[in-house]
């Protein structure tokens, strides 16, 4: 298991309001943490280990770190299933090649199971690719660029093609602005396809549009949901100690000098705090021990995906919201490091699936499809 630092963490965590303060890539912190190795391909339950406690120090850093660890993810999950077509992906992973995804597209709810990207073959079976995605992560450093797009050459039978880019390929560039409420560090611009190519060898899936259980479409699935989770269960975890230390330091008129740690109300809003954040790690770390161990849940998988993602996200806004709430007016300024985490914790609310997309995976599953 790759380990951080302590020394190297409190590095990254001096940083993290300099780069959301300047609105810039965390150029130091990648490079630090690919010296470690941190780039490496790593099982999916130290992937939740390990994102959690870095988030914990450097939210927006663990965020866009998270983008190359999902895309490597995918190919562990298949690789561990038997199929090697992507292990050229954990090679490159190995030796240092960053990974990031170019999948969301505005306008596009249907995700991964559809693309408003056009993928035109090239008859050698490559593919060209053209459209617009957003949210970038890693934009300004990412080597390799996972995307795919829709070839409709057979109108009855369209295809979704995943392909990976390299960053010396023409037909891309970065474009618009990332001046965000929060995880600015990430600076996830929309990347612009422009007949961008993708040779054969760097095809990843061909498969149909629509839902598929395809073991790439639950790879991909599996590890973003369960490592999205986690970076917001970091956030909380720093937030609770955040608002722990400040109740330890505030004192009461009211209640004769005393601290508010012994203030009953005060108490419980912790207390309670604290219990659904310990709810999250049985969770998300009991998942993707079962990915690793390649646990069979059947139809139930994506129901147990998406409610671990949206869990998270939940539990870790009210946690950070309480933790504000105990330590008073000075967390409300803009240089304190809860209200970062605040802005921080609420882009969880945009990441797939959304709540209404988890809640409709979760009652198709308990009621089946509606007629």
């Amino acid at each position: 298991m790759i380990a951080l630092s302590e020394d190297l963490l409190h590095r990254l965590r001096e940083r993290a309001p300099e780069y959301d303060r300047e609105n810039r890539f965390f150029d130091e912190d990648l490079a630090e943490l690919k010296d470690a190795g941190y780039l490496s391909p790593q099982t999916l339950l130290e992937t939740v280990r390990n994102q959690r406690l870095l988030a914990r120090y450097a939210p927006a850093t663990a965020l866009g770190i998270n983008m190359h660890h999902v895309v490597v993810g995918v190919a562990r999950v298949l690789h561990d299933r038997g199929d090697t077509t992507l292990d050229w992906v954990l090679a490159d992973a190995e030796a240092g090649e960053l990974f990031a995804f170019g999948n969301s597209e505005a306008g596009n709810d249907q995700v991964m199971f559809d693309s408003r990207t056009v993928a035109t073959p090239l008859g050698d079976g490559g593919y060209e690719f053209t459209g617009t995605k957003i949210f970038t992560s890693l934009s300004p450093a990412w080597t390799r660029l996972g995307i795919f797009g829709r070839d409709d050459t057979d109108p009855d039978d369209p295809k979704l093609v995943h392909g990976y880019l390299t960053r010396d390929t023409a037909g891309h560039q970065a474009v618009g602005s990332w001046d965000t409420l929060g995880m600015r560090a990430t600076q996830s611009f929309s990347t612009r396809l422009d007949g961008a190519r993708v040779p054969a060898e760097r095809i990843a899936r061909i498969l149909p549009v629509g839902p598929t259980g395809d073991p790439y479409i639950f790879g991909l699935f599996a590890n973003f949901l369960l490592a999205i989770g986690s970076v917001y269960a970091g956030i909380a975890d720093r937030a609770l100690e955040l608002g722990v230390e400040a109740v330890g330091q505030r004192t009461s008129l009211k209640n004769g000098g005393r601290t508010y740690a012994q203030d009953p109300d005060i108490r419980w809003q912790l207390a309670d705090a604290a219990i659904g954040l310990d709810s999250l790690a049985p969770q998300l770390e009991g998942l993707a021990r079962d990915v690793d161990e390649l646990v069979n849940h059947g139809g139930d998988w994506f129901r147990l995906l998406v409610g671990a993602k949206t869990r998270a996200v939940d539990v870790s806004r009210q946690v950070v919201e309480t933790a504000i709430r105990v330590s008073g007016g000075r967390s409300y300024g803009a240089s304190n490091e809860l209200a970062r985490l605040y802005r921080d914790v609420l882009a969880g609310l945009f990441h797939p699936s959304d709540p209404e997309s988890a809640h409709s995976t979760v009652a198709q599953n308990l009621l089946g499809p509606l007629e």
